[in-house]
């Protein structure tokens, strides 16, 4: 016992010893630090107003505590289907036709042997990240116009028939999800490029002793070099499955595509700030954080025993 005590003390004092040592340092990451405990950690206080029936009157802890109330009323009420179908589809699909572009991009820039051509598809396909939602969504709007958009007129050119497409529920799904990786390809590219980047030059040189061609430089020296940043990027997009944004979807969102467009992140933003139930869709938000949470336990293990390559 009196071994062990000695061995905390010990530890304890080293620990204080190296903040002295190096308080510049810890003085350089208190920012950071207060930051985190007053915008991250500090209003996770208020999620018990999803265990309560709030009132501004009577504040966070003299509201009435009802438990699962708000939960029962969610999982029983008639849009709780198609609000987690909607949102389930548009991050599923999004993820699957959206994730693997950024990759494929990377590698055909890591393979262009141009080096001003690679500078002019970079910048063209960085630059539409910069432009805000709702210019995107106006955008969006312009082209796909019944009249005057320019995608209805390419259709009926090759004797198509012009449509409301922005109020199709059928082709919603395939805007939001085109539009947003026409959107963020480019600037989700830069991290493969940089993994890329990294990849040793040897490997390539014994490649190309070997005899082997582009495409298998690809397969068997790029895909496996960046595997592990691959594995930890997909691994944080699964634990975002159900936070679709409710700006583009919201900005998008007519009475004609609702039945296909209205997520939970659009629900709780009409029901909690314009409606004022707040206790409701807190209860709707938790819900939505612990789902995230499991899945992405859930992937990051898979990954774990499968690749070896993890989070935590």
């Amino acid at each position: 016992m009196k071994t062990e005590a000695y061995r905390g003390q010990k530890k304890k004092k080293s620990f204080f010893w190296h903040m002295k040592k190096n308080w510049q340092l810890y003085v350089l990451l208190a920012p950071t630090i207060i930051y985190l405990l007053l915008f991250n950690y500090l209003p996770i206080v208020g999620v018990q107003i999803a265990f309560r029936d709030y009132t501004a009157i009577g504040g966070i802890w003299n509201s009435k505590w009802v438990g699962l109330k708000h939960f029962a009323k969610f999982f029983s009420s008639i849009q709780f289907g198609t609000l987690l179908g909607n949102t389930i589809k548009i991050s599923v699909y999004s993820l699957l036709w959206g994730f693997p572009m950024p990759i494929i991009l990377a590698i055909m820039l890591n393979e262009c042997g141009s080096a001003r051509l690679k500078k002019g598809v970079q910048m063209l396909t960085y630059a539409p990240h910069f432009i805000s939602t709702v210019v995107l969504v106006s955008m969006l709007n312009l082209f796909l116009d019944v009249d005057t958009g320019i995608i209805n007129k390419i259709i009926e050119l090759f004797g198509g028939t012009a449509s409301n497409l922005i109020g199709n529920e059928k082709a919603f799904r395939t805007i939001y999800i085109a539009s947003g990786i026409w959107q963020g390809c480019g600037w989700s590219s830069i991290i493969y490029i940089a993994a890329l980047a990294g990849v040793d030059s040897q490997l390539y040189e014994a490649a190309k002793i070997d005899g082997a061609n582009r495409l298998q430089k690809v397969w068997y020296i790029d895909l496996p070099s960046i595997l592990p940043t691959i594995l930890t990027l997909f691994i944080l997009d699964c634990g975002n499955i159900l936070n679709v944004g409710y700006e583009k979807v919201y900005l998008m969102q007519n009475t004609l595509n609702q039945s296909v467009s209205e997520v939970i992140s659009t629900y709780v933003y009409k029901l909690g700030l314009l409606g004022g139930q707040f206790s409701y869709t807190t209860a709707i938000g938790l819900f939505n954080s612990v789902v995230n949470i499991i899945v992405l336990a859930m992937v990051n293990q898979i990954s774990k025993k499968v690749n070896e390559v993890s989070l935590f």
